[in-house]
């Protein structure tokens, strides 16, 4: 048995969630500890988050913990749980975790090794969880910091020129030769036809709002350039889509590639671009937030090495691994 969410309780905590945990963290730090502080995450007292929801076993469930699972969704989710019946479905299932976990523990499955590592994986995960939760927002990264990434890394930030492939695909020369010399100055509709009736790659063949981009790969730049590759297109496409310079223009000769032919269409040319700051700009923020991400970890990982000391057995290790690669069996 286990008491129902009334919905006055997780209202108290919807509101919460809602109001009082964005703010919290602005105000931690500046207030004196109270009986009424509230928690920077579920916000509610310490009294309101002890209350018992249910009792499983000998233990308990209690608001604190369903405000929780409650903060750990999306705010737009968290709309979903207004109603009493919505309510009781997520309890239902605190309450089914913690009936298998306690069972799960009854057998000794806590203790299997394998269970062990999955559970230090998880709390590696919500560590480092926590580690961005602390990162500031996009938006809060100063203008300074933004500039200064744009103006030492505009060489990255400038896009190549593009050209966007059309293919039509097939299993022979004598057949693509056939094809190539029929799809010479094809309408989009005809190039869609041929698409249809020869390419193996049907993509967008079947396309009536778009006949003309029938076997689309997407866009790539021209040999050489790192950006701007496309893992649809193989090199020798690539380098041939390049010798056309007129959308709708189509390659003479067939591009063998893969044991396949390739008829190879222009269908659109992206031209070369630098990037204003104002159009780098959230490229630009969350990239410096990614590298703050990276410079945090790893002083994290250095604060904690200090902290829990590691020693590792090389030799023992270097012996493993000879063991493995001469196939040997460890006794």
């Amino acid at each position: 048995m286990y008491v129902v969410v009334s919905s006055a309780r997780v209202w108290l905590v919807l509101v919460a969630l809602a109001g009082f945990a964005g703010c919290a963290k602005k105000e931690q730090g500046t207030q004196t500890p109270s009986v009424d502080a509230r928690d920077p995450v579920t916000g509610l007292t310490a009294a309101e988050g002890a209350e018992v929801l249910a009792k499983v076993g000998d233990r308990t469930i209690t608001l604190g913990q369903y405000a929780a699972s409650l903060a750990r969704m999306d705010r737009f989710e968290r709309l979903r749980y207004q109603s009493e019946d919505r309510q009781k479905e997520l309890l239902d299932e605190m309450i089914k975790v913690e009936i298998l976990a306690q069972e799960a523990r009854r057998r000794g499955l806590a203790d299997d090794p394998e269970v062990q590592l999955r559970v230090m994986q998880a709390l590696r995960d919500e560590l480092l969880l926590d580690l961005k939760r602390n990162l500031p927002k996009p938006e809060q990264l100063s203008e300074r910091d933004v500039r200064a990434y744009y103006d030492s890394h505009k060489n990255e930030l400038t896009e190549p020129k593009r050209h966007r492939v059309l293919v039509l695909i097939v299993g022979s020369k004598q057949l693509a030769e056939q094809v190539a010399k029929d799809a010479q100055a094809a309408s989009g509709q005809r190039w869609a036809e041929l698409a249809k009736r020869y390419s193996l790659d049907r993509r967008g063949s079947q396309t009536e709002a778009a006949p003309e981009l029938a076997g689309d790969l997407g866009f790539v730049s021209a040999p050489g350039e790192a950006r701007g590759e496309n893992v649809e297109v193989p090199p020798e496409v690539r380098a041939a889509v390049f010798r056309l310079s007129e959308i709708g223009q189509v390659l003479a000769e067939p591009v063998q590639a893969g044991g396949k032919y390739y008829i190879v269409r222009l269908g659109g040319i992206s031209a070369a671009r630098d990037r204003s700051l104002a159009d780098a700009d959230g490229t630009i923020r969350a990239e410096l937030l990614r590298q703050r991400y990276l410079t945090e970890e790893r002083a994290l990982l250095d604060r904690l090495a200090k902290q829990y000391p590691v020693a590792v057995d090389r030799p023992l290790l270097d012996r493993l691994a000879r063991e493995v690669e001469g196939g040997q069996k460890r006794p």
